[in-house]
């Protein structure tokens, strides 16, 4: 039994915080908010995240950064991408020594347009040996369900990967290890992108034929990335990669496909943001993911309109037709 800090009481924070205890280990989790700490506490639930599903026991939650890493094993992140760097800054100092890191977050960073596991490197000065991500097809709400689900987890140190798979290795969530972090960590990224022009596909009332498209040239999109920064191709067509990336264009459940599915119905940024209190990633990380891809002399028409449409630049319907449109070519081009 390990104990550990999970920081982010948002559905996923808190879904992996079942897992963990589901694999028989005790779970501070750090909320922003005092009252939703006092509602898991005293309810048992997370009710502005994941109403009617039960706590148990083993989780307990505080807005004391102190009291959540006190004696902590492995210190799980699952704050929003864009606000890491802040948070963790605030958190470094109270982290133990030798605790691991484990990033849940799928983003990456405005303006440095580093990957999570690298700000958390460059904040802690923790080596990759201590750091580790998760990324697959976790949506939050089917795996605090208990419903059956598998995801990868990275880390640069095939021992530690190991450990870190064990301990979120529950009898409903099933855990696969790579060395792999830059992949992981990119399709987890990227995916979020694909999944709103998705949902701005789906908004629009295309159907079946469309999303496939998209989603399978998207893919293509991804793969081109990670592997131009040092990815192994295979893990674009794992958990990490195809696996996220269905999960998260296929699901009513995923905030990002239904994001897009609002700009296809032509709300703007602004007003599906000042709606909803949930973070769409790939809102945020859009931009910086186009300059990743534009530094790498990446083609990434997707990323480029999708990009347009959060700004206001383009419609959800004029991207689908710049998309189509395209000169054409051969498929692996």
């Amino acid at each position: 039994m390990s104990t550990v800090a999970v920081f982010g009481a948002g559905s996923w924070g808190t879904a992996f915080s079942l897992v963990l205890a589901d694999a028989g280990h005790d779970v501070t989790v750090w909320a922003r908010r005092e009252e939703l700490c006092t509602t898991i506490n005293d309810k048992r639930e997370n009710t502005d995240y994941l109403p009617g599903v039960e706590i148990p026991p083993a989780v307990t939650a505080t807005h004391d950064p102190e009291r959540t890493l006190a004696g902590a094993e492995v210190v799980v992140l699952a704050v929003p991408s864009q606000t890491l760097r802040v948070n963790l800054a605030e958190w470094a100092d109270l982290v133990p020594g030798d605790a691991l890191f484990l990033s849940l977050m799928k983003g990456v960073e405005l303006g440095s347009l580093k990957r999570m596991s690298e700000v958390i490197a460059e904040v802690t000065g923790a080596g990759p040996e201590r750091i580790g991500v998760v990324s697959g097809p976790n949506l939050a709400k089917e795996i605090a369900d208990r419903e059956p689900a598998a995801s990868v987890v990275a880390c640069a140190d095939e021992e530690v990967v190991k450990r870190l798979r064990t301990l979120c290795h529950s009898a409903t969530f099933r855990p696969y290890s790579s060395t792999d972090v830059v992949g992981c960590e990119l399709g987890g990224a990227y995916k979020n992108v694909i999944a709103l022009s998705v949902g701005m596909a789906t908004g629009l009332g295309f159907g079946n034929n469309t999303t496939a498209s998209v989603i399978t040239r998207g893919l293509a999109e991804m793969a081109r990335l990670a592997v131009q920064l040092g990815a192994d191709p295979m893990t674009l067509m794992g958990l990490a990669g195809l696996g996220d990336l269905v999960a998260s264009c296929s699901s009513p459940l995923s905030r990002n496909r239904t994001f897009g599915e609002k700009l296809g119905q032509g709300l703007t940024t602004a007003e599906i943001t000042a709606s909803t209190r949930q973070v769409a990633e790939g809102v945020k990380s859009c931009s910086s993911l186009l300059e990743l891809t534009r530094r790498a002399d990446v083609y990434a028409p997707i990323a480029e309109a999708v990009h347009a449409v959060v700004e206001g630049e383009m419609t959800a319907a004029d991207m689908l037709t710049a998309l189509i449109s395209r000169e054409t070519k051969h498929e692996r081009d």
